[in-house]
């Protein structure tokens, strides 16, 4: 299993650059890949492969929601987990004590700096994220 690593790492460009900084799967790890890949008549490369990279997706979009997270205002982001938790723009008002036009203002703003067009893509952004503080 070690040469389809090393296949894995070659062909996304990457070479071990010491040997003590190498990457090792435990059994378990090997196993559960080499089941997955019979499961769906796969070459189990490839099905690492196809792993890593999904891994290393939704990694870079972790990455990319918190740098646009960091950008928004303390309302801006009350606002914003309001939202993710289901809350309508006149709940979120009442809940923040401010008019829905400011709501909506800084909904504006929120969708603008995540360069979403609505609240479900902006979920989808921010999915995974525990927003149950914001619900108190």
């Amino acid at each position: 299993m070690m040469e389809v690593l090393r296949r894995l790492l070659r062909s996304l460009g990457l070479q071990p650059i010491a040997e003590k900084r190498r990457f090792k799967m435990d059994a378990a790890l090997i196993d559960y890949v080499q089941t997955l890949a019979e499961q769906e008549r796969r070459p189990p490369e490839e099905l690492a492969a196809d792993l890593l990279a999904s891994g290393l997706e939704r990694r870079d979009q972790m990455y990319v929601a918190a740098h646009c997270w960091s950008r928004l205002t303390p309302r801006e982001q009350q606002v914003a987990a309001l939202a993710c938790l289901g809350y309508s723009n006149q709940q979120i008002a009442t809940k923040m004590v401010i008019t829905i036009e400011t709501v909506k203002s800084h909904m504006t703003s929120v969708l603008r700096k995540f360069e979403r067009t609505n609240r479900s893509e902006l979920r989808q952004s921010l999915d995974g994220w525990d927003f149950s503080e914001w619900d108190k």
